[in-house]
């Protein structure tokens, strides 16, 4: 990575949508640079689940083999973190913390997302662990074990019940929450959830792992995993210089966090600008990224062909 060297795509992250664009653009002979801060949201989870081909194995893994295929194809990936996006179509600057910096004719921003968890206790020490999110990720590995949902707001019901799909011991913690409405109330006794209210003061560990949920009333709810409800923010603010700020997300008629807004290639109002993986969908687990990836790559190519014919014909014709 030269000084200022000019690249015909940058990419801004490193996990599973910008390692699966830098793989399609390398693949069709573009200059492309990959530069990954190493910094992946699920680098607490102990393996992925639900890629096909690749079940279970460890994200660092994953995200190894996806460096060594982009690699393979010419393509450049650097360890380092982005500080600033500056220019415009065609000539983009990428400054990095070190003092390196590139050129790009486009950028694909894969930047992903952060989760902001409740601020309790133990929460962020047992994240990807004993404390989840996702069923679709985790929801195996704690199969028949005692669950509980903190369900704060209208969604916390549904989440239960969700969970239900997995375990027959699941426990709907109101914490600082309304208490369910009547109606929810008899889907969750259908299903043989209980709804213990009062506010949670803390989680209790043992072995490093979950043990129970300390409620504010000093009664410890035993639970071997905690199933919470993050905000997800877009990690947006390198856009914020080119014009791209983020918008709320809706999912299942609740804001859930943020997303950066693009069309279905992750094209962006600002040209020459897309986005991939869950900087621009929240919703988005590691196959979903990877095929964000994949799209957006396709696009900035095509859109890369029609700009070299054009400036070969603008060269012909003078």
């Amino acid at each position: 990575m030269a000084p200022d060297e000019r690249y015909d795509v940058v990419v801004v992250g490193g996990g599973a949508a910008g390692l699966s664009g830098a793989l399609a653009l390398a693949r069709a002979r573009r200059r492309v640079l990959v530069v990954d801060a190493g910094t992946p949201r699920n680098a607490p989870a102990g393996h992925v689940h639900n890629v096909l081909g690749h079940e279970g194995t460890p994200p660092a893994d994953l995200l190894a083999a996806g460096r060594r295929e982009v690699e393979g194809y010419g393509g450049e990936v650097v360890d380092g973190r982005v500080a600033a996006l500056g220019g415009a179509e065609g000539d983009f600057g990428v400054d990095l913390t070190d003092g390196r910096s590139a050129r790009a004719r486009r950028l694909l921003v894969a930047t992903g997302l952060t989760d902001e968890l409740p601020a309790l206790p133990g929460v962020a020490e047992l994240w990807g662990r004993s404390v989840l999110h996702c069923p679709y990720c985790h929801g195996w590995e704690v199969r028949d074990r005692a669950v509980g949902v903190l369900g704060p707001g209208p969604q916390g019901p549904v989440l239960a019940l969700l969970w239900r799909q997995w375990s027959d011991d699941v426990v709907l913690l109101t914490h600082t929450g309304p208490a369910p409405a009547p109606e929810q109330r008899e889907l969750l006794a259908a299903r043989g959830v209980r709804v213990v209210e009062g506010e949670v003061a803390a989680l209790d560990v043992a072995d490093g792992a979950l043990s129970g949920v300390r409620l504010a009333s000093g009664e410890v709810v035993a639970r071997e995993a905690l199933v919470v409800a993050p905000r997800f923010r877009a990690n947006a603010e390198l856009l914020a210089g080119l014009g791209v700020e983020p918008v709320e997300q809706v999912v299942h008629g609740a804001v859930r966090g943020t997303r950066v807004p693009a069309d279905a290639t992750g094209r962006t109002d600002v040209p020459g600008v897309w986005v991939a993986g869950n900087a621009g969908d929240v919703t988005a687990q590691v196959m979903a990224a990877a095929a964000h990836g994949m799209a957006a790559a396709t696009a900035i190519n095509v859109d890369l062909v029609l700009a070299d014919a054009r400036a070969a014909a603008g060269r012909a014709a003078a």
